[in-house]
């Protein structure tokens, strides 16, 4: 899905490759997305109180893993979405980039602006639904994106299928035919991520950034010592960002 009126102009080969949820956006976008659609009706406000607040909270007191509350959300997500049509989702898309994708952090907001100033190629690869990655990806001025896809049938109606773009093996799948698609040399490219489904993005560029990360990603980096000697750690908490030595991070 190439941006070709909103994106950068393509004048090198090099990357930059961005997670959105927690790595661009402050938060997660999914988050967002579950609340509207909670405000609309379309998900019972039950499906939060039983089904996902317990894994938040969890989360949320450090007693739990942040991929299983958000995994939790989709879960609900894909079952609400079926037998909705496409142009409801992608109002709520549209409204949700309107009204919040402003919050983003400051590292990966001026790194977005010194990629496009290079004239690198910006690609968004991101877990969310695609609908919501769009939108992001032109607020943005990205060259191109994916998200996860939800596929709908000849009507214009979701099936409750979706192709699923947060695990490691299907952005590393995406990278390879981004790689394609425009010529990227990896071996000067870029990639942002915050979780462990980034990780094989980080293994395929030559500078890797991990953006605020969860234990289970450093872990998983800390185990690759020819990972280590290349990653970029970076913590960014309310208006100072922190360069970390991944070697002297020490776990709860």
């Amino acid at each position: 899905m190439r941006l070709s009126e909103k994106g950068c102009e393509i004048m090198s080969n090099v990357g930059a490759f961005f997670d959105l949820d927690g790595t661009l956006y402050r938060e997660g976008l999914i988050t967002e997305v579950f609340k509207k659609m909670v405000k609309y009706e379309i998900i019972g406000s039950e499906r939060w109180y039983n089904d996902v607040r317990p894994h938040f909270m969890k989360w949320d007191k450090r007693q739990g893993d942040y991929d299983d509350y958000l995994l939790k959300m989709i879960d609900i997500y894909i079952e609400s979405i079926k037998g909705l049509e496409k142009h409801q989702i992608e109002y709520i898309a549209e409204k949700v980039v309107h009204q919040k994708g402003d919050r983003v952090y400051t590292f990966t907001r001026d790194r977005i602006k010194w990629h496009q100033a290079n004239k690198h190629t910006l690609i968004i690869i991101s877990g969310s639904p695609s609908e919501l990655v769009g939108e992001m990806a032109k607020k943005y001025g990205f060259t191109d994106y994916i998200g996860a896809k939800y596929i709908i049938d000849n009507k214009g109606i979701y099936t409750g299928e979706v192709i699923p773009m947060w695990d490691s093996k299907s952005k590393a799948k995406a990278i390879s035919d981004f790689v394609e698609k425009y010529d990227i040399d990896l071996n000067k490219s870029y990639a942002y991520g915050d979780t462990s489904g980034d990780y094989t993005m980080f293994k395929k560029v030559k500078h890797p950034y991990c953006m605020n990360p969860t234990k289970e990603l450093l872990q998983k980096v800390l185990k690759d010592r020819e990972l280590i000697k290349r990653i970029n750690v970076i913590v960014e908490r309310k208006d100072v960002i922190y360069n970390l030595d991944i070697e002297d991070i020490q776990f709860l």
